[in-house]
């Protein structure tokens, strides 16, 4: 089999479908491995790195996708990139069927088969291919990082011959992969962190890690969960009655994250204009749901 690695053409994208480890393993099962030059350099991966573990470097996306069996990638192909899979092309990446479906009909077009990683189902035999709760977590814990960058005090108490500075509040809506894990990492950093989400299965998660689950109504949230685990959505009653109280709660709080996300549906959108006036001078928004619509 041979597999092909291309190098990622989007803005900002540091990541590469493949790294030299995962290569070697590839190597290890028989498979040939066609990177292209440079798609590990936004990772600290270099050229010489995949050529140790196997790979053939090749110098452009035609050259490294010619006569593979499957190419892989982190996020969907752009229309230039396409025109090197060539028809019968099988293609591996987080295509983001829901929200590009122009890409799915382009696909079918030029007969290219296309594996969306991100409608992987999560059950325990796919679970190594769960590319969206691996990235999930990660962005979770970098969203934490980088609000501690922008904000302009210390996150834990500080105790000082000077006096006290209280720890800073943090509030996190929606208690998914990525939502636990800003929750987590906030709490490691000191802050006092509460947190929201309209699965009622989450208030264990949530005060697990010791944060404070705040809601307008749990029985109205006993069913807001799908049978894959994912949250639904809700009615406008509880939409409406959950932004009254997010709109007090957020008044008090230094940072927020939202990670809320409604599979093949715009995100929720959870803070208003008139919610961010409200906040301290000074307070940070990081909106993990912003792609799609936040």
């Amino acid at each position: 089999m041979k597999i092909a690695v291309l190098k990622e053409t989007r803005a900002d994208e540091t990541r590469v479908a493949a790294s030299p480890e995962t290569v070697k393993k590839f190597v290890g099962l028989g498979a040939e491995v066609a990177v292209q030059s440079g798609a590990g350099d936004g990772a600290r991966f270099s050229d010489a790195e995949y050529r140790e573990a196997g790979a053939e470097i090749r110098p452009s996306a035609a050259d490294t996708a010619q006569s593979a069996d499957l190419v892989i990638k982190v996020q969907r192909p752009s229309s230039e990139e396409l025109r090197v899979l060539g028809r019968g092309a099988r293609l591996a990446a987080v295509l983001s069927p829901f929200d590009e479906p122009d890409s799915v009909d382009a696909y079918a077009r030029l007969g290219v088969d296309a594996f969306a990683l991100d409608l992987m189902p999560r059950i325990t035999r796919a679970q190594s291919m769960d590319v969206l709760s691996s990235q999930s977590n990660l962005a979770g814990y970098k969203a934490v990082i980088d609000a501690a960058a922008y904000f302009g005090k210390a996150f834990p108490m500080m105790m000082t011959a000077a006096g006290t500075i209280a720890p800073a509040k943090v509030f996190v809506m929606g208690a998914g992969v990525a939502g636990l894990q800003a929750i987590a990492t906030a709490r490691r950093l000191g802050a006092v962190v509460s947190a929201t989400d309209v699965r009622l299965a989450a208030k264990e998660q949530v005060e697990s890690l010791g944060a404070t689950f705040v809601t307008v109504d749990e029985e109205a949230m006993k069913d807001a969960e799908t049978a894959g685990g994912y949250a639904k959505e809700m009615s406008e009653d509880f939409q409406k009655r959950q932004a009254e109280f997010v709109a007090e709660h957020i008044k008090k709080q230094d940072i927020v994250i939202t990670t809320a996300l409604i599979p093949g549906r715009p995100a929720p959108k959870l803070i208003s204009e008139e919610m961010v006036r409200a906040m301290r001078p000074g307070s940070v928004i990081v909106d993990l749901a912003a792609v799609q619509g936040g």
